[in-house]
């Protein structure tokens, strides 16, 4: 189960499509903040820990809270609000996409959009007749029995990227049964994708890039890929 706990009373900003005097503008209008991330996630760690003890174990993105009992595990990312800028006139006259950040152990910053993330597979998933869901838990699962196997190695064909992945997919691709949609959806990617062009689920960035904490190692997902055609075509 992941998390998100936001603080809203600071941002973080992308100011890259800006020109340079309506960042001189944004830089006037604004001041820093005095409490900041660090301050936040220290906080939010110290009452998770008072709340859950020794269960609590802070990772190089996220605090994972063990699973006891009933409780299942838990990844915790605390994030501030982000702000990706197209527009900066005044601080009345403005455009933006609104988004969370937060950071990892060496402290880079990691931006992401999960409402425009998933409003975007639901209406994907509508498009598709509703083929999209199902065929992200086959995927998972494929994933996941891939790395059990030792076809590929854990961490290269996470979650977020194979729902990006399926977000690409021509809706016609997807079909009327389990196995058609997967021999279609792998068949794209190898035949057809022009992979290049393929963006996130959110839309604010590609898909497919090396370099970049926001986007999918090509080596990766073609690692996955050849995998995945593999075992089906082994089993």
């Amino acid at each position: 189960m992941d998390i998100v706990i936001r603080l809203d009373d600071c941002f973080h900003s992308d100011l890259e499509s800006l020109s340079d005097k309506e960042k001189s503008i944004y830089k006037q209008a604004f001041n820093d903040a005095t409490y900041t991330h660090t301050d936040f996630k220290q906080d939010v760690l110290s009452v998770l820990k008072g709340q859950y003890g020794s269960a609590v174990k802070v990772g190089d993105k996220a605090i994972a809270i063990d699973a006891n009992g009933s409780r299942r595990k838990s990844d915790v990312i605390v994030a501030t609000q982000f702000r990706r800028y197209r527009k900066f006139q005044s601080i009345s006259d403005t455009h933006y996409v609104e988004g969370i950040c937060f950071f990892n152990a060496a402290g880079e910053r990691i931006a992401n959009y999960p409402k425009q993330h998933s409003a975007n597979l639901t209406a994907k998933h509508q498009a598709a007749s509703k083929w999209l869901k199902p065929m992200a838990r086959v995927f998972k699962n494929m994933r996941t029995r891939l790395v059990q196997d030792g076809y590929i190695k854990a961490g290269i064909a996470p979650s977020y990227y194979i729902e990006g992945l399926l977000y690409n997919v021509p809706n016609e691709k997807l079909t009327t049964s389990y196995q058609e949609s997967v021999a279609n959806t792998l068949n794209w990617y190898l035949q057809e994708a022009s992979k290049t062009d393929l963006v996130c689920a959110n839309e604010q960035y590609y898909l497919l890039r090396d370099g970049y904490r926001t986007c999918w190692r090509q080596a990766s997902c073609d690692a996955f890929i050849e995998a995945a055609v593999k075992f089906w075509n082994d089993e």
